[in-house]
């Protein structure tokens, strides 16, 4: 996509734009940067959009950091009619990255002009792109400031899965609109549809505590809504009660609430316990990225104590709470027999908040499903309170640990009640949470005989090629039913590439393999296609950005796409290739028999002669998206 402003941005710089002294010239736009964007996404911005956050780095890739979830699952992530099996967590959408690792996608400069300056207690960093670039899709909004460290890792509440067998559910009448600034006869039109609709969506519109009243009294008129959603909107807690106040009808049916990023505050929160009292029908609450701080959980947690409520699933990233909110959360799920979903991630509650949060949560009897502890402080020590969780809830399904400080000592506390047979867990994510190949030898025997377990990250943590052996080696046991496997940045060199060839060669199980940011080379790739390459593979989905791939590795990778059958989706950014490896590439999936669907070349320059070609090339063959 040339762009001539960047190019003489980049001249100006004396080149510094150019990743690896690359000439100048067309470059694959950075995803970070708006009339890159503006091209692709007018093709199919969800699932585009879905593929950007997937391979973004710095401040985009920040956006999703969990308050994406509700974005993306609503809008993005929705299973497409015709598309292909990709199995559980294929590409999944948002990534978590972190702006210090250095080569990688985004940068400060490119992101989005913020919006929401209104908004207390941090939400003024707020961004989107203009509606002209996304129309209806929007980004999530951005929890304002990223730390900067060097990791990598997607939600996993916004991993697309395989649909469930049996007949599909009748789709609800949906009114869905995100991004867009609505004018007055523009909102005069939808006034009557929001009466009506059983799913109302209405996400960074910029709507304001002014649009309120009208909200509230079409929801009164609207017997049939189960679903609304006003995410990313300045409503400020003027606003949020209006809007609550029309939801308390006794005809009212609402079985999920999503206001994250709406403004409300601590203050806001007194009206809360009389919300949840009056909907019994509702079942999730998502409230993150709200600065409700310790005083405003605890009026939440006031309404979760009455018998009235029955929600099962609430979010609480980014709300500013401590480890004084943990008592009274506790004190509540106690009491929450059906309560199957709790999300608190990225807040400071420390290890002494997680003791008493754990310790609530096995003296409930709710059937939790899934927790997500990200960013919360953890320590080594806080093992010993999840073991205690895992042990006792039979129901877990999911755990999302990611960056805390766990160590090696503290996945030897966690192990073996993830090794019990009552544990039935599917999902884990350890991402940046100081394991060595020391904590990975312990984690490799849950692998090899953990049989419900699908999906596992351990995406930046300095494993080493060692690791990788002991990973490999799991996955070949016959206990071993893992189906993807994120193991982006962590410190692997071309040796593993043999260790991972031969487990691909015999494992039918693995569909997605994230090895982006590892070392590994063109030596590396060369031996990743040729086990790749043999009859019988069952990957679908293979990620090699920043993996230094050159001419060389496209060469083997283009040999591979006309041996391969099952690969759908190649990731190869800001790799070393120019216009000869970006052709051998084009020749090969360009063929009848190549199944790829998708290939991503963001951060790489070619020429404007490429550049045409492979925009005629999406024209020819339409079952293939090329991201760039």
């Amino acid at each position: 996509m040339r762009d001539t402003r960047r190019e003489a941005e980049t001249q100006a710089e004396g080149g510094a734009g150019s990743p690896r002294g690359a000439p100048r010239g067309t470059r694959s736009r950075d995803p970070g940067s708006r009339p890159g964007l503006q091209a692709a996404l007018s093709r199919d911005p969800p699932e585009l959009l879905r593929d950007f956050l997937h391979s973004a780095r710095g401040p985009w890739a920040a956006w999703g950091r969990g308050a994406a979830g509700a974005v993306l699952s609503a809008r993005v992530m929705r299973p497409q009619p015709g598309s292909p099996p990709h199995g559980p967590g294929p590409r999944a959408a948002a990534v978590r990255a972190r702006d210090s690792a250095p080569g990688r996608l985004g940068s400060p400069a490119a992101s989005a002009p913020p919006r929401g300056s209104g908004c207390p207690g941090g939400g003024a960093a707020r961004g989107c792109l203009s509606p002209t670039l996304l129309g209806s899709s929007c980004l999530p909004p951005r929890p304002a400031p990223p730390r900067p460290t060097t990791c990598c890792a997607r939600t996993p509440a916004q991993r697309k899965r395989r649909p469930a067998a049996g007949p599909t559910p009748p789709r609800a009448m949906s009114l869905s609109i995100q991004c867009q600034q609505l004018s007055d006869a523009r909102w005069t039109e939808l006034l009557p549809l929001i009466q009506q609709y059983e799913v109302v969506r209405l996400d960074d519109c910029g709507l304001t505590e002014v649009r309120c009243k009208d909200i509230s009294s079409a929801l009164q008129a609207n017997p049939s809504l189960t679903e609304l959603s006003l995410c990313t909107n300045e409503l400020g807690d003027a606003g949020v009660h209006l809007v609550l106040q029309g939801l308390q009808s006794a005809t009212c049916k609402i079985q999920k609430l999503s206001l994250q990023n709406c403004c409300l505050t601590k203050t806001g929160c007194g009206v809360l316990p009389a919300m949840l009292r009056s909907m019994p029908t509702l079942r999730e609450l998502h409230l993150s990225d709200n600065p409700l701080e310790d005083a405003g959980l605890q009026l939440l947690c006031e309404g979760l104590l009455d018998p009235q409520c029955h929600l099962e699933k609430l979010q609480l990233e980014y709300c500013n709470l401590t480890a004084a909110s943990c008592e009274s959360l506790a004190s509540a799920l106690r009491n929450k027999q059906h309560f199957k979903e709790l999300v608190v991630s990225n807040n400071e509650i420390g290890e002494a908040g997680v003791r008493v949060l754990c310790r609530g949560l096995v003296e409930s009897a709710c059937q939790l499903e899934t927790l997500k502890l990200e960013n919360c402080g953890l320590t080594p020590a806080s093992c010993e309170d999840l073991r205690a969780v895992v042990a006792s809830k039979t129901s877990l399904r999911e755990l999302d640990l990611g960056d805390n400080k766990l160590g090696d000592q503290g996945i030897a506390v966690l192990c073996p009640s993830l090794l019990h047979p009552s544990c039935q867990i599917r999902v884990l994510w350890l991402w940046e949470c100081d394991v060595t190949a020391t904590g990975c030898r312990d984690l490799c025997r849950v692998v090899s005989a953990k049989e419900s377990l699908e999906e596992l990250s351990l995406a930046c943590n300095a494993l080493g090629d060692e690791g990788a052996r002991l990973l490999c080696e799991s996955l070949l046991e016959p206990g071993s039913r893992l189906q993807s496997l994120w193991v982006k940045s962590c410190n692997f060199t071309a040796t593993c590439c043999h260790h991972f060839g031969t487990m691909l060669t015999q494992n039918k199980r693995l569909v997605e393999l994230q090895l982006s940011n590892n070392k590994l080379g063109d030596s590396g790739v060369r031996e990743l296609c040729q086990a790749l390459g043999q009859s019988g593979t069952a990957l679908q989905v293979l990620c090699l950005g920043d993996c230094d791939v050159a001419n060389d590795g496209c060469a083997s990778l283009a040999s591979l796409l006309l041996a391969n059958r099952s690969l759908r989706e190649l990731d190869l950014s800001n790799n070393r290739m120019n216009d000869q490896g970006i052709r051998r590439l084009m020749e090969s999936v360009e063929q009848p028999g190549c199944a790829l669907e998708q290939l991503v070349l963001y951060d790489i320059y070619w020429s404007q002669d490429i550049e045409d070609s492979l925009r005629a090339l999406e024209e020819r063959k339409p079952s293939l998206k090329i991201i760039s």
